[in-house]
């Protein structure tokens, strides 16, 4: 039998991770009896969901006098159907999970509870934590929450509520305990980053306001990097420094899930293809050695073989080197839910397609760097990242979260590898 001491289990996203370390941080201030799990969930597929039903039904049988405890965007939209787990004791929404003094008042001991409000009353940052400071290297550091559009495959907005942003002295109060932390970069992350500041009046209302603000205000910050963005949102001053300041690193990855443009009308996106291939070339122009990540769904209902075939075109023509593939997967209650579904043989197997051409266009990159020179961070003891976001591993064990020159001498097992100069 395992023996648990108020463990987090967290599935999703960057922002979740965030999130469970401040559970796992107010757990252990608490008097929350011992043999506590909180299982932080993930609602953006049904395979989040299910694995994460798996993992409570594992726990529980390992522990029987495991306490679950269920929180996260699927607890916040659908809370009814985690309490009815026979292994699920409380589920909490995303509102209250982060509260301070709500785990000061809670108690595990009241049994099929649920602990949720609003979340689309939420209209201002609540934020009680600064950024993920268990990492050796990175800093994550959450400056926006919420979403407040509708994509018609997404149900991400209802369990995180309306958009709201971080105010700009606290985010540099962050960056600069960061610094005092010795990180040596910083990784700004949200749900819908481009939308940061979008509340605010004047000038100080966007993502290259705040990234600007940030390099300027800290000049021995070495790295900034940003997490996915909307390609309908990169304003200006994002670009400006892009361009003139070296510091932010020349990696974006793209939420532009779909290459045919009736689809991504389908989708209720704010792109065309167009959009994306005159941003990739503009990035390109500005930071000749940029990269691109991208998020991309196949198999999206209504789906043909020509949009299909689009998506593969603009993979190619935006020479995307880093492609992370989502087989559609119907949420409850979004419009796309609704829509004629293709064969999940046929998701499948564009997935795959995509999936394929993803890992070719990043296998080329890899062997178009061999030889080269790159600043490396590293992450574990023998792996760590270029500024290009290209994973390096090591034949020997460095100290994490050191800044190295190196020297990227092989493809091994689709594995970049180098040496420290």
């Amino acid at each position: 039998m395992t023996k648990f001491s108020k463990k987090v289990i967290t599935f999703g996203c960057r922002l979740n991770n965030l999130e469970s370390e401040l559970i796992d941080y107010q757990l252990k201030q608490s008097s929350i009896d011992e043999n506590v799990v909180i299982f932080n969930t993930c609602a953006v597929t049904s395979e989040a969901e299910r694995k994460a039903r798996q993992s409570i039904r594992k726990i529980k049988k390992e522990n029987p006098n495991a306490k679950i405890i269920v929180t996260g965007c699927s607890a916040q939209i659908n809370p009814k159907k985690w309490l009815q787990m026979q292994e699920v004791s409380n589920v909490i929404g995303n509102r209250e999970k982060t509260k301070k003094k709500f785990w000061e008042n809670f108690s595990s001991s009241q049994d099929y509870e649920l602990i949720t409000s609003d979340i689309m009353s939420v209209k201002k940052d609540e934020t009680e934590f600064n950024g993920l400071i268990k990492q050796n290297s990175r800093y994550f550091l959450q400056i926006q929450n919420g979403c407040d559009h509708r994509c018609t495959f997404c149900i991400i907005p209802f369990g995180r509520g309306n958009s709201r942003s971080v105010s700009v002295d606290k985010i540099l109060d962050n960056v600069d305990e960061a610094l005092q932390n010795n990180f040596k970069e910083i990784v700004l992350t949200g749900v819908d980053l481009t939308s940061w500041g979008k509340e605010f009046s004047g000038k100080s209302n966007s993502l290259g306001f705040i990234v600007k603000k940030i390099l300027n205000e800290f000049k021995t910050l070495a790295r900034l990097r940003v997490s996915s963005i909307d390609p309908a949102e990169i304003d200006y001053e994002l670009m400006e420094v892009l361009e003139h300041d070296h510091r932010l690193m020349p990696h974006l990855h793209l939420s532009i899930q779909h290459g045919d443009d009736l689809i991504l009308k389908r989708m209720k996106r704010r792109h065309l293809y167009r959009d994306v291939i005159n941003l990739t070339n503009e990035a390109r122009r500005k930071r000749p050695e940029i990269t691109f990540g991208a998020d991309i769904i196949s198999g999206f209902p209504t789906e043909s073989l020509s949009a299909h075939k689009n998506t593969l075109k603009l993979i190619k023509e935006a020479n995307i080197n880093f492609v992370h593939v989502f087989p559609f997967s119907p949420r409850e209650g979004t419009p796309a839910a609704k829509m004629k579904m293709l064969s999940s043989e046929l998701i499948t197997e564009r997935a795959k397609e995509v999936r394929n051409l993803g890992h070719k266009n990043k296998i080329k990159y890899f062997k178009s760097i061999i030889n080269n020179h790159k600043k490396v961070l590293i992450e574990g003891g023998n792996k760590g990242y270029t500024e290009c976001f290209s994973k390096i591993q090591f034949n020997e064990n460095i100290l994490p979260g050191s800044l190295v020159d190196v020297k990227i001498i092989s493809l091994n097992n689709n594995n970049l590898e180098g040496i420290v100069l």
